[in-house]
Order: structure tokens, then sequence, then C-alpha cells
């Protein structure tokens, strides 16, 4: 079976299905709304499948805390001062062998009907990806409904000490907890009275904070609701678990899986596994790993083999923001996918905004090329501002030749955030945090997606004609990828060629080549807000003899929109295209032998 491109669908699960539009800043459950898994049926299911997605990354699943009263289903009440928002971050894990109980009709029956929706998912020939936080759990972690055998974070540490390697976390020694001091204005709930919004939380003693700080009073700007997990990493740095050797970046993941069977690891690294086991005897394919890189790499090949070893074809997508350290994640680590958001993504958003080059999108696949189809592709995720908020570039339609080059570029995954595909701009004051990205902090409303939700008909009944255009431009797009067998194969930049010697041919242009045995392909792209280009575009004599061209002219079909183009002219050995685009106009040209 020929291996095709993967498309992952972004959803925040609890927004996807809430068509509330109240959306008053830290409005509660019963004001702002929230969307349920049942919301996933097989209408709204099928016109995900519909769009090209062939996985669904269910954002926001393990109960995470939140500002709500579950008393009456033994959930203890969360506390305020160390929530972020008033439906909480689901970074902020609460209970990792459950679910979030916003997400149920019933929340006794909470992980039933997310099993549910895994066999609905799965029906419609889509995978599962769910989150797992391996750096941080929730202050206030408590499993209520852990498996027989399973003991909670922290339930044998010693405390008493800063470090140990057993322990599952590090401790401030003869300190207590302190909720940070609130800034400019900022409280709790907005300042709405709760009987635990005391700027209080017993933590004795204090434990160090998600993102590392060692003060028993983190700072505001701190992971504050979190907690962070000790892997055997002692606090001056050094490492209390063996080193993989170097010689395994080259080896399968049964290698690394036989190479950590008899070692002694600390306690932490088998909580995870077992965490992510656990999801996977429950049906989840893959999963995103926040924050990896501050997690060893060691820890990652017990892990990923781990996952390797129980399903192969496991999804694995990691956060990792450093470059330097991309294929030690990939390569001992064994994940499969990283965020490329250092390289491709802020060099696109530079030329969206006006001020990059297409010049430097080929320098970054160059500097990739080694692993470029480890290098998951996206424009907007849950921590991105949105392409339409005036902060990024104000208008959806701009992203239209970046997302086809992020699309079609390399053989790596494509990500897309739900509502990207109508246009949503993210400028909804919730509470926690700031516009220009849609909370992940509190309840709200998704006015664009909420238009194609349409009153839970999934029909896209109230988009306007411009978001029904950019939905029907994203499904183009998508469809046309899944299919492609060019886009698994090679890829060759022309951009640098054309620059050089092509009138009418700038920075505000990309053009590259994407081929297999069975498809060749010409890609080429207009950045430019305002100007047409017209040009007469050449392929060099080394793809006409990559692709065994022999004939003087060949026709060309524009995959997109199905148009036929000009034909492609051979002369001397080179191709000649002439190539008319408007603004924000990319053509895909297939080649008909």
């Amino acid at each position: 079976m020929k291996k095709r491109k993967v498309v992952v669908y972004q959803v925040f699960t609890r927004l996807f299905g809430n068509t509330n539009t109240m959306n008053k800043p830290w409005g509660t459950i019963e004001e702002n709304g929230v969307g349920k898994f049942a919301d996933f049926n097989d209408k709204a299911l099928s016109e995900i499948k519909d769009l090209g997605i062939t996985h669904v990354w269910y954002t926001g699943v393990p109960h995470h805390a939140v500002i709500n009263d579950y008393n009456a289903f033994g959930i203890s009440n969360d506390d305020p001062d160390v929530v972020k928002g008033r439906a909480g971050s689901p970074y902020a894990v609460k209970d990792y062998y459950n679910v979030n109980p916003d997400l149920a009709i019933e929340p006794s029956n909470r992980l039933e009907e997310f099993k549910a929706l895994i066999d609905r998912t799965h029906k419609k020939g889509m995978k599962v990806i769910i989150d797992i936080v391996p750096n941080h759990v929730a202050r206030n972690y408590e499993g209520l409904t852990n498996p027989e055998g399973v003991e909670d974070f922290g339930l044998n540490d010693d405390t008493s000490v800063e470090y140990s390697r057993n322990n599952n976390f590090y401790y401030i020694p003869n300190s207590e907890f302190k909720v940070p001091e609130w800034q400019d204005g900022f409280l709790p709930l907005g300042g709405d009275k709760n009987p635990l919004s005391d700027t209080k939380f017993k933590e004795v003693p204090a434990k160090w904070t998600g993102n590392g700080s060692r003060s028993p009073q983190p700072d505001i700007n701190d992971w504050y609701e979190t907690v962070k997990i000790n892997y055997g990493v002692r606090p001056d740095g050094t490492l209390d678990f063996e080193l993989l050797p170097e010689e395994y970046a080259q080896m399968d993941y049964k290698v690394h899986c036989k190479f950590w069977k008899d070692k002694d690891l600390p306690d932490s690294w088998y909580k995870f596994r077992d965490i992510a086991l656990y999801w996977m005897n429950l049906g989840v394919d893959g999963f995103r790993f926040d924050m990896a890189e501050m997690v060893p790499v060691e820890f990652w090949s017990f892990m990923n083999s781990s996952i390797k070893m129980k399903n192969q074809d496991a999804f694995i997508l990691a956060e990792v923001y450093n470059p330097q350290l991309y294929r030690d994640y990939i390569h001992k680590g064994k994940m499969d996918y990283l965020y490329d958001k250092v390289e491709l993504y802020d060099s696109i958003k530079h030329i969206m905004k006006g001020y990059g080059w297409t010049d430097h999108i080929p320098v970054v696949q160059n500097g990739l090329k080694d692993i470029e189809h480890h290098m998951l592709h996206f424009l907007e995720n849950h921590d991105e501002q949105r392409i339409a908020s005036p902060d990024f570039v104000g208008r959806a339609e701009i992203a239209k030749p970046a997302m086809v080059v992020s699309a079609t570029i390399s053989t790596s995954p494509t990500m897309i955030y739900f509502g990207q595909e109508v246009g949503e701009d993210g400028s909804e004051n919730a509470g926690f945090g700031s516009p220009t990205r849609t909370s992940i902090f509190d309840y709200v409303g998704v006015p664009a997606h909420q238009r194609w939700v349409n009153d839970k008909k999934f029909d896209g009944g109230q988009l306007t004609d411009s978001e029904k255009e950019l939905r029907d431009f994203y499904k183009r797009l998508l469809n046309f990828t899944i299919g492609s067998s060019a886009l698994m194969g090679d890829y060759q930049e022309i951009h640098f060629y054309n620059k050089d010697s092509t009138e009418n041919y700038n920075h505000r242009v990309l053009s590259y080549v994407r081929w297999s045995e069975d498809e060749k392909l010409i890609i080429v792209s207009n950045f430019d807000v305002d100007e047409d280009y017209d040009f007469e575009l050449k392929i060099p004599k080394d793809v006409i003899s990559k692709w065994g061209l022999k004939k003087s002219h060949y026709d060309l079909t524009e995959e997109l929109y199905g148009e036929k183009r000009s034909n492609l002219k051979i002369e001397d050995g080179i191709g000649k295209i002439k190539i008319s685009l408007q603004p924000l106009e990319s053509n895909v040209l297939s080649l008909n032998r």
C-alpha cells in the first residue's frame, strides 16, 4: 500500500459543539455554554472527514482542573487561585485516568462517552490523537479512577528532600506554597466570588512549578497552576539514569525497547508509560506530547519504544522548539513528528505579514532535508495567533498561498486548527489571557466556526460567501494532498533558477516541483496581496531529465480547480510554462502524460 499524506485536524473539544453566543468575559458554563463529546456525531465527523482529514487531535480530553462543582460525582472542587481561566488549562491535568467532566452529558459516564467518540471517529475512517503532558501535572492532582495497582503521583515521595530519584515531584523543604501576587488588575475569575478564591492554596512543602520555578511563590507569568515532574534529573542538571549510547540514534524502536527492558528507571518513567498504554487500550491511536524538550530524550526513547511495541503505527507528535534538539528527539527519542514552528512556520508568517521573502523557504527546506518527513506543518494551533486576527494579518485569505506551500512542500503531515478553514479571527475576550488566540482557558463560543456548525446541523448554513469559499479552498487542497503520490515523493526547488532568469518573477513568488513515478507536479504560489504576476516559468534541464520527458510539449491540469493550463513546452531541454497568477493565487499543475 502506497503511503499518502497525513492531515491532522486539531479541535478544541469543549468548543467545537458549543452554540452559545453570549461570550461574557469569565462567563460560567451556564452563561457561555460548553460543547460535548456527543456533538461529534456522525454528521459532524463526516464533514470533518470530507474536509480531507485523516487524524483528529481532540485537545483537552484528559481530566484537567476546572472551576465547576462536580462534588456530586465524587470530584473535588478546584481552587481558582491555581487554575487559569474558569474552564481551566488542558495542560494542567488533574486525573490521567479519566476525562474532563465538562465534556460529558452525564459526568458519571464521562469515560464511556469518550470511548464512544473514539469508536465513532474510527468508523469514519479517522485516527484519534489526544494530549499527554509529561513535564507537569496540576497542582491539585487527584486520581479518582486509577486502575488497580496504579498509585497517584507523589503518593510515596520523600517530601523532606528537594530531590530523590524516585520522587515524582521536586520539593522546597521547610516551605509553604504561596499563590502569585496578582498584577495589573488581574484577579482569578475576573474578581467573581468563589468559596476557594482566597489567595491561598495549601501545599506543604511547596513543590517546584511546571516551568522550573523553584520559588515557593511563583510569579504570575510562571506556570503556577502546575508542578514539575521529576525524571531523575538532579537539581544541578546531572542525570540519575543510564544514558542512551550514541549509536542508538540509528536503531529502531525494538532495539530501544530491549535496551531499557532490564534497567532500573525513575518511578515517573513507568507512570507515564502506563498512562500512554492505558489510553491505547481504550482505542487511542496516538499522542501529542506537550513541551517534550523539557523532558530528557532518554525517557522518550523508553516511552515511545513502549508505545510502538504496542502499536507500530501509533502517531507520535511532540512540541519541540529548539532546532538543535530536533534530530535527537527524532532519532534517539523516537518521535514521529515535531512541530515545524521555528523554521517553516516563522518564515511563512513573516512572508504573510509582508516583510519576509520567499527566498528563505527553500533554504529552510534544504536545512531540514534529512528530517523533512518528521516536521509537521501548520499555520494555526491553540498556541499561535489566528491568521485572521489583526495582530497577525487580519484576513484569512492571505493564508491561501501559505497553506498551499505548507501542505505540499514536503512529505510531512499537515495540521489545521478548527475554525481556520472558515477564517476564525480569535477576537473574543473570554477572560484569562488576551484575544487573537481562541481561548483555551475559558468557556467561549467561536463565532465563525459556530456559523459553520449552524445549530448543530454542521452544514455551514450560516457562513458568509467568503467563509464558504475559504472552506471550499481548504477542502480542495487537503483532499488533493491525501490522494497525491507525488507529495510523498521527491522535491526540488526551482525558485532561485527562475528568480535569476525569469522576468517579472521575484521574492513574493515561490515555485518548486514534486514527483513520484506516476505523478509530476509543478507548484507556484503568489504571496502578494495586491500584485498580479505574469511570467514564463522555467523548469531546469535536470528536472526534465529526471522526469524522463521526451516530447516537445505536455498538457497540464490545475489540480485545485480542475482547469486546463497552458502546455509545458520543452526547448533545448528546458521546460517553459506561461503562468498568470492573481493576488494570493497558487497553481498546482500536474503533468498529463
